[in-house]
Parts: structure tokens; sequence; C-alpha cells
């Protein structure tokens, strides 16, 4: 296991599923942890500290460090009183795992804007706030002489990457969190910063309640989110300084680092297109059309029925 001794860790969202997992990884595998989570239901309501609590129970109980934090990620002052925390408690701040989410699924036609904006929130503005805390803390020690080996986890998901009907919200926000943990990783890179991302299947919270997931009683469980966390932790060892910018999607022991928007089919006309003219070419290029896998086929089987489903 990678050796995290004397690193301080935030991890947003960490009370259940895969934060609480990757909080239990990081201590386990030496680094002092703030458990960050606001304790509100799927749907981001309410506020109860008891699930982070336990967690860092937990990690005490197995000799770790760890200390409770319930603010709001997606509130920038929030946010900014989190990483104070984790610098007056423990010292300093090594690792930020952006973690915390919540769901508000609905076919956009019935979505409202309470829905989309929530779930924007949480997600996006949730990995931005902390962030850019986290960033101009390391920036000025970085600027003061110091070595830095900071390390950010963004988390995406395969709706984000791949698309999921139903999620547009949620999508929408978890693909630009994969467009986020690019550009950061250019930004910081100069500090000594590596931003990586992660798009996992588990089984959790969300998962249960929206895929019906449940674990299979032996044997290998691709599901388990402690698969995610092996990924966030060899991520953050010192020997992983030269890996940044990637976007890692995590099924079981299977780790694919994508390659997002590629070139693809090129149409090029040397003085540009005419409509009709570029009309032609696709219905030439793409005689079958052109869509998602699967997409044309659900709808002309079902008459388009199937997009209901998630009313």
């Amino acid at each position: 296991m990678p050796d995290l001794n004397g690193k301080v860790a935030i991890v947003t969202g960490a009370g259940r599923g895969i934060g609480r997992s990757h909080a239990l990884a990081l201590a386990a595998a030496g680094a002092k942890v703030v458990v960050n989570d606001l304790g509100g239901g799927l749907a981001g309501e309410g506020a109860d500290l008891t699930p982070a609590q336990q967690v860092v129970e937990e990690i005490k109980a197995a000799g770790g460090e760890a200390v409770t934090n319930g603010e709001n990620v997606a509130d920038f002052a929030s946010a900014g009183r989190m990483v104070q925390q984790a610098i007056d408690d423990f010292g300093r701040l090594d690792i930020l795992v952006n973690n915390a989410g919540i769901l508000r699924d609905r076919m956009l036609v019935n979505m409202t804007e309470d829905e989309w904006d929530a779930v924007i929130a949480v997600h996006l503005k949730g990995h931005f706030a902390p962030t850019q805390h986290a960033a101009a803390y390391w920036r000025e020690q970085s600027k003061a002489g110091e070595e830095v080996r900071g390390r950010v986890i963004c988390t995406a998901s395969p709706s984000g990457v791949f698309g999921n009907v139903g999620q547009a919200n949620y999508g929408a926000a978890k693909a630009g969190i994969a467009g986020f943990t690019v550009i950061v990783a250019q930004e910081l890179q100069r500090y000594g910063v590596t931003v990586n991302c992660l798009a996992p299947n588990a089984r959790t919270r969300m998962t249960e309640e929206t895929f019906q997931m449940s674990a299979p009683e032996d044997g290998f469980d691709p599901l388990d989110p402690s698969n995610i966390s092996t990924v966030v932790v060899a991520l953050c060892a010192d020997e992983a300084q030269a890996i940044t910018g990637q976007v890692f999607h995590v099924w079981g022991g299977a780790v694919n680092a994508l390659r997002g928007w590629s070139a693809g089919e090129l149409f090029d006309a040397p003085e540009g297109w005419e409509p009709d003219a570029l009309l032609g070419e696709l219905l030439a290029r793409f005689p079958e059309g052109a869509s998602p896998p699967g997409m044309i086929a659900g709808m002309q089987s079902a008459g388009g029925r199937s997009l209901q489903a998630a009313d």
C-alpha cells in the first residue's frame, strides 16, 4: 500500500458509500482525514452529522486520526471553512477528494428549475469551491518555497461520460466535472498539484435506489466501493506525481483511462460547405443514421415509450 503517513486529506460526502470507503482507505494508508458530510438525503434535503461522526469513530477505532466536518461544499465560504479546518486541526492539507453529490432524476420535459439548479450546485460548484480554496493554499505554499505534492480527486460518473436517460442535470454536472479536471490539472501543475477524476461504477445509496443493485452472496464484488478507493489511494501516492488530468472509468478491477472527445468522423470541404452538400454527405456517410448506440433502435421499437419510464 502507498505510504500516506504525514498526509492530511479531506473527503467530501464521506458519511456513506464511496466517500466513506475513500476516508477509511486513506486513513488505513496513514493519512489524517477530515470527514465531510452534510448528512442530507439523496435529494440533498436535511442535515445530520451522525454518518460523518460514525466514520470518524471507525477510523479512530482502527488507530487513525480523523475529525468531523458538516460544511456545505456548494457554499463558497463554507467550503473555505472546511479547508481551513484541515489546516487548523492537522497543520496542513495534501489531499482533496471531491465526492459529495445528490440525485434529482427526472426526464427533461418534467424537470423543474430547482431540480436542475440543486444538482448542478452540489456537484459542479461543490467541486469548484473546495478546490479553489485548496488551490489557493497550495499556491501560497509553493510561492513560499515549500515543496507541494497536492492531490485533487474529482468524481464524475458514467452518466456524465457515456450518458443516461433521466439524468440530464446529473450527467451535465458530471461531464462538467470531467472538463473541470482537465483544465484545473493544467493550471495547478506549476504548483506541484495533480488533478484526476474518477467515473465510478459502485453500489451506493444512489445506485441501489436507481438501479436496484444488490451485492453477490459470495466471490468478488465488482460494485464494492472499495474498488474505487484503491484507485484514490494509488493516485494520492507521492510516486504518482506525473499522473494528472486523467479521467478513469472504474468497474471492479477494470480501470480504464478515458480519452474524451476525439476527432471522430471528418467532413472536410477546403472552401467551406453549402447546406445541401453537407446534408448529402451526412446521409451518404451515415446511411443508418448517427446517434449514441441503441438510441434510434430503442425509439423505433418502443415508439418513444421507453423514454417515459423515468418520468
